[in-house]
């Protein structure tokens, strides 16, 4: 057959496939794992198993544990060393005990059996933080305790990745291996955080100052693929020394836009490396030994979970967000593929083993996501509320809003709830806030906003914010599905309270309307009106005329608009995360270089960074005095970009 035919085939099945999968909801890399199993020696044949396809393979994990390093922060590590450090570090070890030694007895090798363990303890990152976004879950408790073990397991692959190869030597010289990987690991480390950290910046600055994209796309993959290539040379993994480059840009300015610029280049060749795993299924052998299949699945979902769930209860957390994070990370992940692959290599692992562990972390992660779209109700039906932490959580609520009469409850303390609170406030109307982002709200807290953590569709946690004397209702996220929720909570307590909601299109104006929203803003509607009455204007047309025709429209409830024919460009674009400014609290906690020193000596406006507010013995200040001196408690509001904010935290705290 053409060649051109092959890849013309290949192609087709991987539109269908991905096709299908979206429909689903199903992660597109479980797509491409499927793909892999079709178009391979198993099925199609269409692609054959061979050195370029393993090493095209390999780049994919190269660029994965590039992002990985971009996204590594020793900021972000310090403020969640409980949650990595603890409960995932206990996590990756008991599971490696625990299905190691089932491993061990099943296998009668130690080698193998640590390899098993190591794979058997990894969850897939790319599932469960793309559906706990999709969901937005991220921010609540078991969406942050599923992230940082999620985390831990990510920096354990690192020492995985050196020890698989050190075990696959002579057993006789594993304690001289281990010392040996240690010292070159110590070393080539220090060389590239240390002297690559003083050439990257300068280095990087140079090539942006071309205002060449195509160049500064060329130079990250340079930087990417070269310090890979330097690692292994020094016999460690190509993985290992992508991790490394990452850390080194995640430390420059240029961290945004390299994980915009590489993210095609890391889902495409992370999509090819998962089809080389696919490809590795054969079905005589996976029929062959079914009941090793079945024993690594149930190590892999009930143990695991189990795991996760007592290590959670252990460090406090409660029973229901401990059994949600379980069933999050039960399944086993991408790092168990990178891991098999390894060991596969280093033959630690027989190959009909190696065969019932691939189709065992396959079929986990074909289930994980079914059972994170409905991990509340699945966790509802094996755990028992916990009442005694929800009857605290809801008394820290009702104490909070007790103060509050006659005002506006604002359902999301995103941008746009933000943004109404700063107007309530400047007309002095009282306003209260629920949101479910613990960092947003602790950040919120802090600078003074009256915003607590609560589910808004729950009818407890509205009774405890004061619906009952709210004047009004405002849903300030775009989210139809948890919208219609709260709608209909909202509904059985207070049917005369006045509830708006904002929406992105007018898709789902009348469903909205439906459920009992007194009023649907539109984004789109609004932003369309703006753009004409400017072009009206630029146009000659008068202002009053302007704003009488806008304000007819309005009173038409946007009729007149609703429903456009949609087209390629209405596809939401990535925003450039670098570039918009934010609002951050500062504490000035015991010890900070800034305690002492007067407000203009931080020399802030340096770093493009403003001063918003600030909060000092529980009073807060917008017109600030440049020689007001800092105190111990004292909180700042700065707004600036995400890289400027983290010079400036870093001026006030560390000088």
């Amino acid at each position: 057959m053409h060649s051109l035919a092959v890849v013309v085939q290949v192609l087709l099945l991987v539109v269908l496939v991905i096709t299908l999968c979206r429909r689903v909801r199903v992660p597109s890399l479980l797509a491409y794992l499927v793909i892999g199993f079709l178009a391979g020696p198993a099925v199609a044949g269409l692609v054959p198993q061979g050195e370029m396809t393993e090493l095209l393979g390999e780049i994919g994990i190269v660029f994965l544990m590039f992002t990985i390093g971009l996204e590594f922060s020793l900021a972000k590590l310090k403020a969640m060393q409980q949650l990595v450090f603890g409960v995932g570090l206990l996590q990756v070890t008991l599971t490696m005990l625990l299905t190691g030694a089932v491993c061990y007895l099943a296998t009668g090798s130690a080698e193998a059996a640590f390899a098993l363990g190591g794979v058997l303890a990894m969850s897939s990152t790319a599932i469960v933080s793309r559906l706990l976004t999709e969901q937005r879950e991220l921010g609540q408790p078991h969406g942050q305790l599923a992230i940082g073990v999620l985390l831990f397991q990510d920096i354990a692959v690192v020492p995985l990745l050196i020890l698989l190869p050190a075990m696959a030597g002579n057993p006789e010289h594993l304690w001289q291996d281990l010392g040996l990987a240690a010292v070159k690991v110590v070393a080539v480390l220090t060389l590239l955080l240390v002297v690559g950290q003083r050439l990257v910046r300068p280095w990087f600055h140079l090539v942006a100052r071309q205002r060449s994209s195509e160049l500064f796309m060329l130079n990250v993959l340079l930087v990417t693929l070269g310090v890979a290539w330097l690692t292994e040379l020094s016999g460690l993994s190509l993985a290992l020394g992508a991790f490394v480059a990452g850390m080194l840009i995640s430390e420059t300015e240029y961290r945004y836009q390299v994980e915009e610029d590489i993210r095609p280049f890391r889902d495409l060749l992370l999509g090819f490396f998962f089809m080389t795993v696919g490809m590795r299924l054969s079905l005589p052998v996976l029929i062959e030994h079914f009941a090793l299949v079945l024993l690594l699945v149930c190590l892999l979902l009930p143990v695991k979970l189990a795991v996760v769930y007592g290590v959670a209860r252990l460090f406090g957390h409660r029973s229901m967000d401990a059994m949600r994070a379980g069933l999050a990370l039960a399944q086993g992940g991408e790092f168990g593929f990178v891991l098999l692959t390894l060991a596969f290599r280093l033959d630690l692992i027989a190959q009909p083993v190696i065969q019932a562990a691939v189709a065992a972390v396959l079929l986990s992660m074909l289930i994980a996501p079914f059972v994170l779209l409905h991990g509340e109700a699945i966790a509802r039906r094996l755990v028992r509320q916990d009442w005694t932490m929800q009857a605290f959580d809801l008394h820290h609520l009702l104490v909070e809003s007790m103060s509050k009469n006659e005002h506006v409850l604002i359902c999301g303390y995103g941008r746009s709830g933000q943004a109404l609170a700063r107007l309530l406030d400047a007309e002095d109307i009282p306003f209260f806030a629920l949101d479910m982002d613990p960092v947003r709200i602790q950040e919120a807290a802090d600078a003074g906003d009256p915003v607590v953590f609560g589910n808004a569709s729950k009818t407890e946690v509205l009774l405890a914010a004061g619906i009952q004397r709210a004047k009004v209702m405002v849903i300030s996220f775009d989210d139809t599905e948890a919208a219609c929720r709260i709608l209909n909570s909202v509904q059985r307590l207070r049917t005369d309270l006045p509830v708006i909601v904002r929406t992105v299109d007018d898709g789902d104006i009348d469903r909205l309307r439906a459920a009992g929203a007194d009023e649907v803003v539109p984004e789109l509607l609004e932003g369309s009106l703006m753009l004409a009455s400017q072009a009206l204007m630029e146009a000659g047309v008068p202002l009053a005329r302007v704003l009488r025709r806008i304000r007819r429209v309005r009173e038409e409830r946007y009729g007149l608009f609703r429903g456009f024919f949609h087209g390629v460009d209405d596809i939401d674009s990535l925003e450039d995360e670098a570039r918009i400014p934010r609002l951050q609290s500062v504490v000035l906690c015991e010890g900070a270089a800034a305690i002492g020193h007067p407000l203009h000596a931080l020399r802030l406006d340096e770093l493009g960074v403003a001063i918003k507010s600030m909060r000092s013995n529980h009073r807060r200040y917008f017109d600030l005095d440049q020689s007001q001196l800092l105190n111990q408690g004292d909180v700042l509001v700065l707004l600036g970009s995400p890289e400027q904010l983290a010079r400036a935290e870093a001026r006030i705290l560390n000088g």
